[in-house]
């Protein structure tokens, strides 16, 4: 009886292969100057800017020098405005003015002129006040203003039963009080130190 001989040990399809060395590490030339690694910086803030604050003034709140200049070419422009209305009404339509001549002056028109010129120191000294000591002197100003114009448009009537007088007179001092109400208003507006609101 023979005996089975143990097949012949199967060669492999390929032959042994060794793994590849690793190429050397490269070495360092100590006469090369190499750049410094670049970290990254920090992240900042970026400032922003405040907004800039409005100064606000120490001082008064008018230029008291400019305002009252204001104030003395009003009262020539209402001293002008009386005398004109006395030429065209009394003079040129011959209608009699009347008058209350409480200073003494002894013409109508010298009436006018004069009251005109007091009426508007009275009004820019209160309205100086009012800017200086109230929260909103525009509106106080107005308020006053208006009522006294009106009342001055009114008191003639009661001077004198010739209705034609009356009115005539009325619209005089009418028109005087408009023209110190707004050319003082412009005149505030133009003598403001900067910052300074008022309403």
């Amino acid at each position: 009886m023979s005996i089975p001989t143990p097949p012949p040990e199967r060669q492999s399809a390929y032959p042994h292969q060794t793994p590849p060395t690793p190429p050397p590490a490269p070495v360092a030339d100590p006469t090369m100057v190499y750049p410094a690694a670049v970290q990254p910086a920090a992240v900042q803030p970026v400032p922003v800017a405040a907004a800039p604050v409005a100064a606000t003034p120490t001082g008064p709140s008018v230029d008291a020098g400019r305002f009252w200049a204001g104030v003395a070419a009003t009262a020539l422009v209402t001293a002008l405005i009386g005398l004109v209305g006395v030429l065209i009404v009394d003079q040129i339509l011959d209608i009699e003015l009347v008058v209350k001549d409480l200073l003494g002056t002894g013409s109508t028109g010298a009436a006018f002129v004069v009251g005109g010129v007091l009426a508007s120191v009275l009004a820019g000294g209160l309205l100086h006040v009012l800017v200086l000591s109230t929260p909103k002197p525009r509106a106080f100003f107005g308020w006053i203003m208006f009522l006294a114009t009106l009342t001055a448009a009114l008191l003639p009537l009661t001077w004198t039963d010739v209705l034609e007088s009356a009115i005539a007179s009325g619209l005089v001092n009418a028109v005087i009080g408009i023209a110190i109400w707004s050319l003082l208003l412009g005149v505030l507006s133009r003598t403001l130190r900067p910052g300074t609101l008022v309403d």
